[in-house]
């Protein structure tokens, strides 16, 4: 691939520049080191920070929605089970002894009725 001069520059910043691949546009922008200045549309939305909330959650529901939220890629979350109720206890369970447990790296009691939760980084399939 050819070297961006300062001409080409000058040249996309004059017309609107659209790549005609993702290959072309991931070199122009490991060129330009846009990764740190512009956020890439092409990857994956993959949200570090998430808050959950399972009041009016059955048991079951509560169970499959925080093993999406493991496995989902999020890192950091806020699990809010109620202060009151079997999800409470539940979630401590859960976090301590079942399946879950891999997915969580620490976990604490914000406040009465809610978690901060620290996921494992998910690996690469």
């Amino acid at each position: 691939m050819k070297k961006l001069t300062d001409d080409d520059i000058e040249q996309m910043l004059g017309a609107e520049f659209v790549p005609d691949d993702a290959k072309t546009r991931r070199n122009v922008r490991a060129e330009l080191k846009l990764a740190t200045r512009i956020p890439d549309d092409t990857a994956p939305d993959l949200t570090r920070r998430a808050v959950l909330d399972l009041h009016q959650h059955t048991e079951e529901q509560a169970w499959n929605e925080i093993m999406e939220l493991a496995t989902s890629g999020v890192r950091d979350a806020t699990i809010i089970t109620g202060a009151s109720g079997i999800l409470k206890i539940k979630f401590q369970q859960w976090a301590r002894d079942s399946i879950l447990a891999p997915y969580i790296v620490s976990w604490h009691a914000l406040n009465n009725g809610s978690f901060a939760v620290k996921f494992r980084k998910r690996r690469a399939d």
